[in-house]
This record gives structure tokens, sequence and C-alpha cells, in this order.
């Protein structure tokens, strides 16, 4: 039986209650098979941290972490601390750290959700969004001088290489092409941005000479927007800089219902680290504690998890649990517009994970 080391981090807010649902849910699969189990460790890294230590994780927090084969992750942000110390004292120390260049998130109408676009049936919004997770407009190259003075200035750097351009094109086309309508949309602001985003389009022409059956276009960001709203079947895979499909996958997750269903990957391609699974909903700390919060999103995580470990039966079962439980209108979050708790959607999910099981015995 093969065991899986998984870490998991809560984080703050809302993460504290979605993360030991995915949890439960990853033992309810374990518990019926006799091919896989999970090892978990928990780190009670964030603002809570912070506060006691002066920073959101151990320095060296990355080694603790890097003999495991995955990470399920909650939420960075609390309101009283600076977002960027949050951020990048944790989440992005992560993702930097193990390089998780790809940032994946799929999006699609789950049953039973009421999407807010009129005439969108669930054929016409099934997307997957390919972020550039390491450089770009989040490379974290810039400073501040004068501060406090009428010549102050602040610049924030949005860098771009070659090769972090080349690699993620080319994991966005690989993707595209193992989607069934080979399609990629390059999303871009050349027009604007006449240097690193004119070699961003330079180098898609050039990787796409690599992928002759996928059929790819090109996009700019604000136009992208509205095509996402006015013709959402035309659109499949798409990849955008790190700060592109930031806006776009948040706009993604809320025309597919709400951003507590949705999910992401942050994805070490040649897996020398450990990939990193969260909701992308934040630390929600105006519902934290109340038993509000949709672990949905969570959910869905753990079921790219598994896909990244290569449990693909076990990812599509617990994808079933979840479409059965959205498609029972009884199950839905405040957010989806229902009175149901984080409890009683995970005690659902893990009941259709059991019962399945049991009918499959």
């Amino acid at each position: 039986m093969k065991t899986y080391a998984i870490a998991t981090i809560p984080g703050d807010g809302i993460g504290k209650e979605v993360v030991p649902a995915g949890q439960e849910v990853m033992q309810a699969l374990a518990s019926g098979s006799s091919q896989f189990r999970f090892e978990f460790e928990n780190f009670d890294w964030g603002g809570d941290w912070f506060r006691a230590h002066g920073v959101m994780m151990p320095e060296d927090g990355l080694q603790a972490l890097r003999g495991k084969d995955a990470i399920l992750f909650g939420s960075a942000g609390d309101p009283h601390i600076p977002d960027h110390v949050t951020l990048w004292g944790l989440r992005l120390k992560i993702c930097q750290g193990f390089d998780q260049y790809a940032n994946v998130r799929p999006t699609r109408i789950l049953p039973g959700i009421d999407g807010p676009l009129k005439r969108c049936g669930p054929d016409d919004l099934n997307w997957v969004i390919v972020r550039e997770n390491s450089e770009g407009e989040y490379a974290g190259v810039g400073g501040r001088v004068h501060q406090g003075h009428p010549i102050e200035a602040a610049t924030d750097v949005s860098m771009m290489t070659r090769a972090g351009v080349e690699r993620i094109m080319r994991f966005a086309f690989k993707l595209a092409q193992s989607r069934p309508r080979k399609l990629l949309t390059v999303v871009t602001k050349s027009n604007a941005q006449r240097h690193a985003m004119v070699m961003w389009d330079e180098i898609a022409v050039q990787i796409s000479k690599e992928f002759p059956d996928v059929t790819w276009d090109k996009e700019l960001v604000d136009a992208c927007t509205a095509r996402m709203v006015n013709r959402p079947a035309t659109l499949d895979t798409i990849v955008a800089t790190n700060l592109h499909a930031d806006i776009l996958s948040d706009l993604a997750a809320a025309l597919a219902g709400s951003l507590g269903i949705a999910p992401t990957g942050n994805i070490d391609p040649e897996r020398r680290y450990p990939s990193m699974f969260e909701p992308i909903h934040g630390s929600a700390f105006d519902i934290m504690g109340q038993g509000l919060a949709n672990p949905v999103g969570t959910f869905w995580s753990v079921v790219m998890l598994l896909e990244h470990l290569g449990e693909q039966e076990a990812a599509g079962r617990l994808m079933r649990g979840i479409e059965r439980v959205t498609a029972d209108r009884s199950l839905h979050t405040r957010d989806l517009g229902g009175t149901a708790t984080t409890a009683d959607v995970t005690r659902a999910v893990c009941d259709e994970l059991v019962g399945a099981r049991k009918l499959a015995a």
C-alpha cells in the first residue's frame, strides 16, 4: 500500500475550518482503499505564528516541507497584519521556494449551482486557467525611497525571463493538447506593455510550433474579461501572466457561481519539490468560526492533489461525490444562497464516498 506524506497548512481565517474538512474527506477516501493511505503533518503557520515569532513561518520551514508528497493549504491573510507581509511571508515563500511555477485553476459550473450568466449552460463554461506563478508582476523586484517625503518614489518591476515564459507556455500548450477541444487562448497586453509582453507574444508563437494540433489565439487581457462574460463557449484553456491570471481566475470563479467552490494547484511540473493545492477564496475573517465557509473549493483542490499523485480513480470518485452534493440545493452554503454549514457539506461528501464504496463492494 502506498503511503502519501501530506503537509496541511490551514493558515488564517476560514483556512482553519476548510483544511480540516479537506483532511476529513481524504481520510474517508483512504479508509476504503487498499491502494493508498495518507500520513498528515500539520503546520500552524500564519498570522498567529507571526504574532508569536515575528515571521509567518520558520526560516527552515521549506526544509520541513521538502520531503512531503503534497501540501494542502488554506489561506494567508489577517486583518491585523499587512497583506504583503502575510502573502510574501507564507504562501509566496512556499510557491517561489519550491519553484511552483504553474498555477492551474479549473473552472466550470457544478451541478445544482446557478451561475450569474444568462444563456450560459454548464458546457459553455468549462475552462482551465494557467497562471505563470513565479515571476512577472509578482517577481518582487522593486523598492521605495525617500519614504514620507514629497519626492517619495516606489517601483514594482514586472520581470519576465525567456526561460520562465517558455516553460509556462509549453505547460499551457501541453495542457490544452490533453483536453478534448485542444484550444488555447494566450492573454497579453502587448499593445501597451511593449517590452516584456511583446516577448511573451513572440515566445507563444515559437512554442506553438511544437503543438501543431493545438488551435490557439491571442487576446488582450481587457478584451478577455468581456469575452469571458459575453462568449464563454469560445474559451477553453487560458494562459496569462501572474497578475492577469490572478484577476481573470477570480472573475472565472464568480461566473461559475462562487469563489467558495474554486480550486487551484501550485505545481512544480518537474516534481523536484512538493506541489501545493488550495482553495482560492482567501481567509474571509468576517465569517471565521461561524461554520459558514464553503469547503467545496478545498475538496476540489484535493481532487487536483490526487490527480497530481496519480490517483486518478480516487480523484474521479471524489469529484463525483462533490457533484452529487452540489446538485442538492439543501446542501448549499451561504455563498451559494443556502443555509448549509461547513460540517453539513463535509459530512455529505464523506457519506457519498462511503455510499459509493458500499455500492462498489
